[in-house]
C-alpha cells in the first residue's frame, strides 16, 4: 500500500517515558521512546523480552496497571487528541472502536464463559449501539470474513471448542468489528504454528489493504518483520536503538543490537545418523485412541485417533525430531513413548519392553527418562527455590546424602551456564531463557539417556533460542544423550535434529534425514509445511552477533 509519508502520521509518540514503582523504588521501562506512524502503514517494534516495546504499544490505549504505572515524560497524541490526557469515558469511546488491539495468547484475552456470538457481538453493541438482530448479521459477516468456516456453527461456540488458529481469528474478528484506524497486534503469532502463522499474517495484510488501517505490530519474530512490516523500530532496555525502512534495516543495519538481533538465530546442523549405534527407543504400532462416549449409557461411538500406528527408532546420542501442525499427535506420541498416558503397541527402552509395565514397575526408568517443557514458568514451581527443584528427582532416585545432592545441583547448574550462587532464588527471580536452564539442569542432574524436548524454545526470543540449542547440543555431546525433540520451529529442528518425522492427524505421512526433509520433501503436506515456515532470512555478510 503507498503511504503518504507527507500527511500528518496518525500516531505520534513524542518522547514517551514509563517508569514503574514499587516499594518505593521505580524502574524505567520505556525511555524517551519517539514513533510515528501513517494511516495505512506497518510499523513492526522488535525486540527482546524487557525490551519495552509492549510497554510503549500498551501506553497508546492506557491498558497499564495504573497508578503502579506513570508516565514521567511524553505525548501519545492520536489523530490530534493526546491519549494520556483523556479521561476514562474519552478512552472507552477510543479503544475497541478508533484503536483496537489483538494480544499474544487469545485463551487468556477471550473469555471462557461466554460464546463467540455475545464477544463479537458486545463490541457492536457498546459501540454502534446495533440491535441483536444486526449485531448477529455483522458477527457473522466478520467471522466469514477472517476465513473460519461455517460461521454459523461457530457462534455458539466457546473459546475452549476452537483451535488456536480459530481462536485468534475470533480475536481479530473482534480488533476489527468497528473498523479502526489503529490495529496494535502485541506478538499476535507467537503461539500458532507456522501454517497458520502463514495465513493470520495474510489475512492482516489483506484487511489492512482493503480497509486502509494503520498497525502497530509488536514481535520479536524478525521473518514475520520482514514479511509484514514497511518500517521497523528496534527496542532494547527503553529505547529505540534504530529505526527505518524494513529492507534498509535488514540489509544494512547500523545498530550493534540490531546486528545482534539478526545474527542471533539456531545455526548449525546435527552430525549424520549413527547407524551402528544401539537402539535407546523403539516403538512397533504405537497407537493413543480417545474414546467418544454419547447417549444416556455413555457408550463409545467413536474414537480420535490421535496417535494412529506409530513405528519409529531412536539411536543412542541422536536426535529425532517430530514436527507437525497442533493436534497432529506430535506430543501425545512422546507422552505414549514415556509410558505417561495410556496407549496400545510395542514400546521398547533400551532393550526392555516397557509397553505392559504397570504405572509402579515404570518408577525405576523414571530417572533414566527425562522429559523438558514448552513454558519454564509454568513447569516450575514457584515455591521452590532453584536447588531443591533440581534435587527433588535425586531424593526421590538416589540414596544421596543433603551434601551430595547439593553437589549434583552445583555439576548441573555449571553445566548449563548458570551461576550455582543463584540456586537458593526462586525461579520468578530468573528470565525466561535461565528458567530454561534451570530446567534442562532438572532433567540432566539424574544423568537419564533419554530426554522428550516438548516445544523447549517456542517460549524464547531468537537469541536466547540460539543460545538454549547450542547448549543442548553441547551437553548432547559430551552426555552422549538420544533426544526426541517435538516442534513447530522448523528451523530449531533443522539445527538440532539428526532424522525428522512429519505427523499429521495421528499419522506419519513423512520421514527421513533432516537434509532431505527439509531440501527435498516429497508429500504435498510436507512441502505446504515447509512453504509456510516464515524463514528468517541469513544476516548480511559480515554480521555476526556481538
Amino acid at each position: 500500500m503507498s503511504i503518504d509519508s507527507e500527511s500528518a502520521p496518525l500516531l505520534q509518540i513524542k518522547d514517551l517515558s514509563v517508569a514503574f514503582e514499587q516499594d518505593g523504588h521505580k524502574t524505567l521501562a520505556v525511555d524517551h521512546v519517539s514513533l510515528n506512524l501513517h494511516k495505512g502503514e506497518t510499523l513492526a517494534v522488535v525486540g527482546e523480552s524487557g525490551s519495552g516495546k509492549s510497554v510503549t504499544a500498551l501506553s497508546v490505549v492506557r491498558l497499564l496497571p495504573y497508578p503502579a504505572a506513570s508516565h514521567p515524560s511524553g505525548v501519545i497524541d492520536f489523530k490530534g487528541r493526546d491519549m494520556l490526557g483523556l479521561d476514562d469515558r474519552q478512552l472507552q469511546g477510543v479503544r475497541g472502536n478508533e484503536i483496537s488491539m489483538i494480544f499474544q495468547e487469545p485463551m487468556t484475552s477471550l473469555n471462557p464463559l461466554h460464546r463467540v456470538e455475545k464477544q463479537v457481538g458486545e463490541i457492536l453493541r457498546r459501540h454502534r449501539g446495533l440491535s441483536e438482530r444486526a449485531a448477529r448479521e455483522r458477527t457473522l459477516e466478520l467471522l466469514h470474513s477472517v476465513g473460519i468456516g461455517e460461521p454459523e456453527k461457530r457462534l455458539g461456540s466457546y473459546p475452549h471448542q476452537l483451535s488456536g488458529g480459530q481462536r485468534q481469528r475470533v480475536m481479530i474478528a473482534m480488533a476489527l468489528a468497528n473498523e479502526p484506524d489503529l490495529l496494535i497486534a502485541d506478538e499476535p503469532t507467537t503461539a500458532l504454528d507456522v501454517t497458520v502463522q502463514a495465513q493470520i499474517l495474510a489475512l492482516l495484510k489483506e484487511i489492512q489493504t482493503r480497509s486502509g488501517m494503520a498497525m502497530l505490530f509488536i514481535t520479536h519474530d524478525l521473518g514475520i518483520v520482514r514479511k509484514i512490516a514497511d518500517r521497523v523500530a528496534v527496542m532494547t532496555e527503553g529505547k529505540v536503538v534504530e529505526e527505518g525502512p524494513t529492507e534498509s534495516v535488514f540489509t544494512s543495519p547500523q545498530a550493534p543490537y540490531t546486528r545482534h538481533l539478526l545474527a542471533a538465530e539456531p545455526k548449525g546442523s546435527a552430525p549424520p545418523p549413527k547407524p551402528d549405534a544401539p537402539i535407546i527407543v523403539e516403538t512397533e504400532n504405537l497407537k493413543v485412541w480417545f474414546p467418544v462416549k454419547r447417549g444416556l449409557m455413555r457408550r463409545t461411538v467413536d474414537h480420535i485417533k490421535a496417535v494412529d500406528g506409530i513405528d519409529l527408532t531412536v539411536r543412542r546420542g541422536e536426535t529425532l525430531g517430530i514436527v507437525g501442525e497442533s493436534g497432529s499427535g506430535k506430543t501425545t506420541l512422546g507422552f505414549a513413548i514415556l509410558r505417561l498416558i495410556s496407549s496400545s503397541g510395542r514400546i521398547v527402552f533400551m532393550g526392555d519392553a516397557i509397553d505392559t509395565r504397570s504405572w509402579a514397575a515404570m518408577r525405576p526408568l523414571r530417572s533414566k527418562m527425562q522429559i523438558i517443557f514448552q513454558d519454564p514458568f509454568g513447569s516450575l514451581s514457584p515455591r521452590m527455590s532453584v536447588a531443591d527443584i533440581i534435587a527433588e528427582g535425586l531424593k526421590i532416585h538416589t540414596q544421596l546424602s543433603a551434601q551430595e545432592r547439593d553437589e549434583r545441583v552445583i555439576q548441573a547448574l555449571v553445566e548449563v551456564g548458570l551461576d550455582p550462587e543463584t540456586r537458593m532464588r526462586y525461579p520468578h527471580e530468573f528470565s525466561g531463557g535461565q528458567r530454561q536452564r534451570v530446567a534442562i539442569a532438572r532433567a540432566l542432574v539424574l544423568e537419564p539417556d533419554f530426554i522428550m524436548l516438548d516445544e523447549p524454545t517456542s517460549a524464547l526470543d531468537r537469541s536466547v533460542q540460539a543460545q538454549v540449542v547450542d547448549l543442548l547440543r553441547e551437553v548432547q555431546a559430551r552426555r552422549d544423550l538420544t533426544f526426541l525433540f517435538i516442534s513447530h520451529d522448523l528451523q530449531v529442528v533443522r539445527a538440532l535434529a539428526n532424522e525428522v518425522i512429519v505427523m499429521r492427524n495421528g499419522k506419519i505421512v513423512e520421514r527421513g534425514h533432516t537434509v532431505d526433509i527439509f531440501e527435498s520433501p516429497k508429500t504435498d503436506y510436507t512441502k505446504a509445511l515447509m512453504a509456510a515456515a516464515l524463514y528468517h532470512e541469513s544476516a548480511p555478510e559480515g554480521i555476526v552477533a556481538d
